[in-house]
């Protein structure tokens, strides 16, 4: 059994390093055997298919996500006081921390995740994250909907991409958003410090005036 866990895990690691170098459609079965030193039969035998595989990496990473946002908002919750959009922010965005140190590439793969997600022929792995994460991440959601604009739910739907999509746009690009400050501002922030100073900019877009709403906040 132990074996079997262990093989299972190099081919996870093996997938997700050539996942973050190359990008997923990009990356073969035959590339991933042979940076794992495992045949095809191996994947086959774990994973059924390269989807299989896809979704095995994705779970690797959306469990402790889930974990660290729920723990977060358990203990946030406890307080009866209103819930605010930075606190959850600042909550999303230390479970976001956590992942960056699972290893080195661990974040762009899950932004690379999150990107293929939106793509149109991917209707399995939306349908993943959808069954096995969307209920565990509602409750931070319902907050994140008290505490936004006065908003039709539509509206709310579009604010919550728009917030996502600059999440994911900021850190797939990470290295070379550092390798444009570096050769502009001579410095390079540290991922913490990023994922920092989203939080005051994400915070304003949803709380921002909505589309049908003359006055907020009155």
């Amino acid at each position: 059994m132990k074996r079997r866990v262990k093989t299972a895990t190099r081919i996870i690691l093996a997938a997700e390093s050539l996942f973050a170098e190359q990008g997923f459609t990009e990356t073969t079965m035959r590339q991933i055997t042979s940076a794992a030193d495992v045949n095809l039969a191996a994947v086959n035998y774990h994973f059924r298919s390269k989807q299989g595989l896809v979704n095995a990496v994705c779970e690797r990473l959306m469990e402790p996500l889930c974990d660290d946002i729920e723990a977060a908002l358990e203990d946030r919750l406890l307080d009866p006081s209103p819930v605010r959009i930075e606190e959850l922010l600042e909550i999303l965005m230390r479970a976001l921390l956590n992942v960056s140190q699972i290893n080195t590439f661990s974040l762009s793969v899950f932004m690379r995740l999150l990107e293929l997600a939106y793509m149109k022929n991917q209707e399995e792995l939306r349908e993943f994250f959808i069954s096995e994460y969307w209920h565990r991440l509602e409750k931070f959601m319902d907050c994140l909907r008290k505490d936004a604009a006065p908003m039709e739910d539509n509206e709310f739907f579009w604010r919550l991409h728009f917030l996502l999509g600059s999440i994911v746009f900021t850190l797939s690009n990470y290295h070379m958003l550092l390798t444009l400050e570096k050769s502009s501002f001579k410095d390079s922030a540290e991922i913490e410090r990023i994922l920092h100073r989203m939080i005051p900019v994400l915070a304003a877009g949803m709380q921002a005036r909505g589309e049908k709403t003359y006055f907020c906040r009155i």
